[in-house]
């Protein structure tokens, strides 16, 4: 039996893990009928973006008018304190989501800050089914899917980008790992160009863009094959990007 005080004991709320979509998508394509109507019932939410967050659960179909839905708007800066008081509801059983700007929260997200405090509390942490761009590249990668690396962003400066791309390509050679990162929509192009720069002819990069939509495009080619060819056209749209070295 557990000891009065124990975190066992206590009434635990849920804290709802919830990915939202990752561009302009029928939502019945990419989150399961469950998932969607547990978002559309819950009351209070956790977004990175709060207009995303709108939109997501006018896609959802919310059964409370969207005004009376309470969305606490979670920053990188955002004080622990605050994220504390947000989720004292679940002290008394409340159900509470959590939702990314796109894609699975706390995945490459601030949310998981407020996942550690749920299970320091005791609460229940409930991952939902959704898109995450990152596991999908990687699917369609056809790159090492045992070993892999999600950077994040690289540098924005020219130099220092180019350097810790080199970096992680010698890592994926020592490793056999797939390297993952990122970069501002508008800013794709640059990183593509320093990538077809930066890294060895016989390397391997995925360029996985606009994932789960209508603009869906996955394509795996050598550094060199990618040299021969038109550049894709990536500006302003949701771009993984993916290598693994010889």
């Amino acid at each position: 039996m557990s000891a009065p005080n124990s975190p066992m004991s206590r009434q635990s709320g849920t804290l709802h893990l919830i990915p939202v979509g990752l561009g302009d998508a029928p939502v019945d394509s990419w989150l399961p009928a469950d998932a969607r109507a547990l978002a559309a019932r819950l009351d209070t939410y956790i977004a990175e973006n709060a207009k995303t967050a709108r939109a997501f659960l006018k896609q959802v179909g919310a059964v409370r008018p969207i005004q009376e839905i309470t969305i606490h708007t979670l920053e990188a800066r955002t004080d622990i304190s605050q994220l504390r008081e947000w989720i004292k509801p679940l002290k008394a059983g409340a159900e509470i989501g959590l939702v990314s700007e796109a894609g699975c929260p706390a995945v490459a997200d601030p949310g998981a800050r407020v996942v550690e405090l749920a299970h320091a509390g005791g609460h229940t942490v409930k991952p939902w089914v959704g898109p995450s761009s990152i596991l999908l590249g990687l699917m369609a990668s056809g790159l090492d899917g045992q070993r892999f690396a999600f950077h994040g962003y690289a540098p924005v400066n020219p130099e220092e980008r180019a350097h810790q791309l080199k970096t992680w390509e010698q890592q994926s050679a020592r490793a056999n790992q797939t390297q993952m990162l990122i970069e501002t929509p508008y800013r794709n192009g640059a990183m593509f160009g320093t990538l077809l720069a930066s890294l060895r002819g016989d390397t391997r990069l995925c360029i996985a863009r606009s994932l789960t939509t209508p603009t869906e495009w996955i394509r795996t080619q050598t550094i060199a094959q990618w040299k021969q060819g038109p550049a894709p056209d990536l500006d302003k749209q949701a771009t993984l990007f993916l290598f693994l070295a010889a």
